[in-house]
Order: structure tokens, then sequence, then C-alpha cells
């Protein structure tokens, strides 16, 4: 079986961290799967980087920030080589070119035009695991891009739907996919499965746990996706097109703390939905300054100060 296992930051933020997800890679050898690791900078480092080059120039030309804040992936690939190497897994760290992501030129914002898997592909024949930095690839002129932050997700998901893994493995710091963010609603409910299109409107709409790319990727191309802890042993949460008998008609609320807006996520998040909505909110004293309804979504736009307020009113109705 061959399966893409992604890291993101605060699974890599320290020695500890990192040695920790590299044992999670050394399990899955052990069992017997042949493996892509798609990694992200450490901790804050990108912002650290981000930083320094604002320090020099209050406008960086876009294409010098490409070169520089894909290092730190690349910083983080060699590392995690490193380590499975000491764990006696063999492994062979690749930067976004070198796995032949290749991007359109649109720097710090480039999108994946099409991968040519060969050198992975030759790694794993070789039985070495495949250490690919995230968020990166290189343009036709041969510039490094960078995706949009949080497009590790996305590289992963792209490997596997290039390299037909079975499933995609999205490690992070948190359980799964919650009903809500479980930081403001303590009765938040972890999910053991979410239908893509609703992964997907939530994505959209606030929700930080998985790049909406990756999970527009996952759908059309058919990859299963699953979110889980790198930090505590879990089923986490599987991401995957489900039948409508196995989708509830709500699968959860998110925030978009910039816009002021709260989204509810689901088959059932309709214009049907809307009155007891706006009925339930007005019983709380929150006013609803704008409504929207999209494929799967139901939007509303509100004082910021009443979002969290908001939050709670809407998850009661999962």
């Amino acid at each position: 079986m061959l399966l893409v296992q992604k890291f993101g930051g605060s699974s890599l933020a320290d020695l500890e961290c990192l040695r920790r997800s590299a044992e999670i890679v050394l399990r899955a050898r052990r069992e017997g799967h042949r493996l892509v690791v798609v990694v992200s900078a450490a901790g804050d480092s990108t912002d650290e980087l981000i930083d320094m080059a604002h320090a020099i120039d209050p406008a960086p030309p876009l294409r010098e920030m490409d070169a520089l804040v894909s290092t730190g992936e690349q910083r983080s690939a060699a590392l995690m080589a490193i380590q499975l190497g000491r764990l006696g897994v063999p492994a062979r760290s690749f930067s976004g070119w070198q796995a032949g992501i290749q991007t359109d030129a649109a720097h710090g914002g480039a999108r994946i035009l099409r991968i040519d898997p060969t050198r992975l592909e030759q790694a794993l024949d070789a039985g070495l695991v495949a250490v690919v930095a995230g968020f990166q690839g290189v343009t036709g002129e041969g510039d490094v891009s960078t995706l949009t932050r949080g497009g590790s997700d996305t590289t992963a998901v792209a490997l596997a739907a290039r390299l037909g893994a079975d499933r995609c493995e999205i490690y992070t710091d948190v359980d799964g996919i919650f009903t809500a963010d479980p930081r403001l609603i303590p009765e938040a409910r972890k999910l053991t499965q979410i239908d893509s299109r609703d992964m997907l409107a939530l994505a959209l709409a606030g929700s930080q746990v998985l790049h909406p790319d990756s999970v527009r990727i996952a759908m059309e191309q058919g990859v299963e996706l699953h979110l889980l802890s790198s930090f505590r042993p879990g089923a986490g949460t599987r991401v995957a097109y489900l039948p409508e008998k196995e989708r509830p008609a709500l699968a959860g609320v998110t925030r978009e703390a910039a816009k002021a807006s709260v989204t509810l996520a689901g088959r059932g998040a309709d214009a049907a939905l809307l009155p007891a909505v706006l009925e339930a909110l007005k019983a709380r004293g929150i006013l609803v300054r704008r409504s929207e309804i999209a494929e799967n979504a139901l939007t509303l736009s509100l004082a910021p100060e009443q979002v969290d307020d908001a939050m709670k009113t809407l998850h009661g109705f999962l």
C-alpha cells in the first residue's frame, strides 16, 4: 500500500516533535507501506523569515520571497530524512522542484499545473521513503514558487492523486475534525468521518483544519483523506465522498473573524433552515446583517462582538 503522510508545522516544531513524527512514519514502514512524506516548515519559521525580509524592505520582490520562505520546508525535509535514517529507515529528501512539482508563475500564490513523479517513483522503487518539501514547486522559467499559505496540504493531496496513493494522511496538533472549534465550544464533537463537500464548505468559510485547495483536489481526484494527531494516537477523522444516508444534515459550524461571519455547513444548510436560524439568533439578541446561501453552506454576517455567541447558538442546530 502506498501512503502519503503530511506533517504540519506544529508536528515539527522542535526535535522532539520531529522524532515523534518520524516514529509515525517508522510504524507505517514496519506495516509494509511504501511512503511519501510531505513536510511543512517547522513552527513559526515561515513567519520569522517573512519578518526578516520586511525588516530589510517593506515590499520585497515576490520572486525573492518565494526563494526565501521555501527554505523552511526544505530544512524540514532534510531534517526528517536524517531523523528517519537515524531510526533505521532509508530516506531521501526532495525540494518541490526535485519532486517534479511544476506551477504557474504567480509567486506567493502559485497553483500546481502538473507533477512529474519520476524521481519520487525511483526513490520508492529503491526502497526509500521520499520526503518532500511542501508548499512549493518550480515555474516554467525555472524559478522557485510557493503556493498559498497552508499549501503543504495541497502538495500532499496532489502527490497522492498523481502517484495513485491508497490514502493521504494529514498529521497535525488536533485529534481530528470537530463540529466546531472545541476551544470556543467545549461541547463540540469529534467526527469519525465527514463528507468532502461539507469539509470544503467549512474550509472555504474559515476553518483552518484543511486547506480548501487540498479538499477540492481530493474531491476531484477521489483521494481519501485522514486527519490525525501526531501528538496522540487515535483514529482521527476520515474525509471522503459519503453516500447521502451516511451524511448528516449539518456537519459543523465555523467562523471567519476577518469578515465577522459564521457558517453552518451541510446538505441541510439551505433556505429552508434560514428562518429558524434567524429566530434563534434574534432570541439571543444577535442581529444578522446579511445572509448568504451557497451549496452546502449558510453564512451569516454579524457584528464582530457577536460572532462567538452566534457560533454557540448555531452549534445547537447540529
